[in-house]
């Protein structure tokens, strides 16, 4: 139903309930009217018929049937003539008010009073006077006929002028209805102009600016799912990339161990090979010999110092922990008093080899940064487990971190690794520590470690690349 139809029987509603109040009230007063007339009426009637009826009487029923023939017809009341046995000897004439028309039965039932007769007795015979109430009710049934048509009449003009008032109120709501349509349709273009009415036209502005922040929220939300879908891809290239980036590592790390490193040490050999056989006959040979010998020595410990930085064989052979312990033997070694406290508690847990490998590479680009940027004394390297998580800790005490520490040359690989990490679904965090130093953290979930075989598959597919 339409609210234009439900105010229009609004309306109706309370235009019928108000004509039947006035109908009621009016029934009242007509009621009330034709009583006090009738009863009136009646009562003088009897009164001046009693006064008169007793001289005319003692003349005789000719006398008295003369005098009521002349008297003609009393209003609101009907006179009846009766002989001393019973018979009727006159009866008043109708009324010439209003000839020929009666109200309803059903009218003059709910509005005449209760008929009422006075009889006056003499020696010849008996005088009736009886109420009559038929034009007091008619009289009353014509006005009460007036007012229904006025009533009536009332309604009709009310409605017309209710319908085409509220037609003109709620047309704006109508092109409300069809901008909600169309903006359900998908239609986020629509707008409505300037509406009449106060409230119509704030409704309409209210929807302007809703559909307007609808607009800006959409687009948002696409170029968000955009960005989103672009970062994905963008962490996927960079997972991939990084994956081949690996793999070539690992190619060189073991092209180095293996065939550079047979190569070295087989040209050492030689070179003390030879110094053997010429020291008594050629020193200058010997001593060249010797040099070529020590540089070999030299080449070969720079390269398998460059090897866990090219790919950590280490991890791959014998897991993250190891690898760890070997970092720190090696940073030991490598930078004379600097102390590398190492505590690890994998218990059962087990890393897939990307997050072992992004572990391992946050504990090298950390220990680097710390040494070479923060000149620290002191390093801390700690590996948890706990339930599903496993967290790698590093805290060193440093000169600390920097204000522009981000911009700032070499920390690009820090933020490399927070990318590599996070791509993983882990954390990671890098903060200040007091009094100095930084708290470098990388937490990863663990995830399904290959078995042996498919280590063992993986490796050498790696060393076949």
């Amino acid at each position: 139903m339409s609210l234009r139809l439900k105010i229009q029987l609004i309306v109706v509603l309370l235009t019928l309930l108000f004509i039947g109040a006035v109908l009621t009230l009016q029934y009242g007063a007509f009621k009330e009217s034709v009583n006090e007339e009738v009863v009136a009426a009646n009562r003088v009637a009897a009164q001046l018929l009693n006064r008169t009826a007793w001289v005319y009487a003692a003349q005789g029923t000719p006398a008295m049937l003369g005098f009521l023939q002349g008297v003609g017809r009393i209003r609101s009341n009907e006179v009846m003539l009766f002989d001393a046995a019973g018979q009727e000897l006159y009866r008043s004439p109708p009324s010439p008010y209003k000839a020929g028309r009666n109200a309803p039965e059903w009218f003059v039932d709910v509005i005449a009073p209760h008929i009422t007769e006075q009889a006056i007795a003499f020696p010849d015979g008996k005088l009736v006077v009886r109420a009559n109430a038929s034009r007091a009710a008619l009289d009353a049934w014509d006005h009460f006929v007036e007012l229904a048509a006025g009533a009536l009449l009332l309604l009709v003009v009310v409605n017309a002028l209710v319908f085409g008032v509220v037609g003109r109120a709620v047309r704006p709501f109508a092109q409300i209805v069809d901008a909600l349509k169309r903006l359900e349709s998908g239609r986020f273009d629509v707008s409505l102009p300037a509406l009449h009415g106060i409230e119509a036209n704030a409704i309409g502005a209210a929807f302007n600016r809703m559909v307007g922040a609808l607009g800006t929220q959409l687009e948002t939300e696409k170029r968000a799912l955009r960005a989103e879908t672009q970062l994905s891809d963008s962490r996927e290239l960079a997972r991939w990339v990084d994956h081949h980036i690996e793999q070539e590592r690992r190619m060189i790390a073991r092209e180095l161990h293996d065939e550079l490193g047979q190569s070295v040490t087989a040209m050492r050999s030689m070179a003390l090979s030879v110094a053997q056989r010429v020291r008594a006959h050629d020193a200058q040979a010997e001593a060249a010999a010797r040099t070529i010998a020590d540089e070999a020595s030299r080449l070969y410990d720079a390269m398998h110092g460059l090897i866990p930085r090219l790919a950590p064989l280490v991890l791959d052979n014998f897991g993250l922990a190891d690898a760890l312990n070997d970092l720190a033997a090696r940073t030991r070694q490598a930078h004379a008093g600097v102390q590398v406290d190492v505590d690890i508690h994998l218990g059962d847990t087990q890393l897939g080899s990307d997050a072992a490998l992004a572990l391992y590479r946050v504990a090298q680009e950390g220990i680097t940064n710390a040494l070479r940027h923060g000149h620290a004394k002191r390093l801390s390297l700690s590996l948890h487990a706990l339930g599903d998580a496993v967290t790698f800790e590093l805290v060193d005490d440093g000169d600390g971190l920097s204000a522009d520490w981000v911009e700032r040359p070499g920390h690009h690989g820090l933020g490399w690794l927070r990318e590599r990490v996070e791509s993983l679904g882990g954390r990671f965090t890098l903060e200040p520590v007091s009094p100095r130093g930084v708290r470098l953290r990388a937490e990863v979930m663990a995830q399904p470690a290959m078995n042996d075989r498919d280590a063992a598959s993986e490796r050498s597919s790696g060393a076949t690349a």
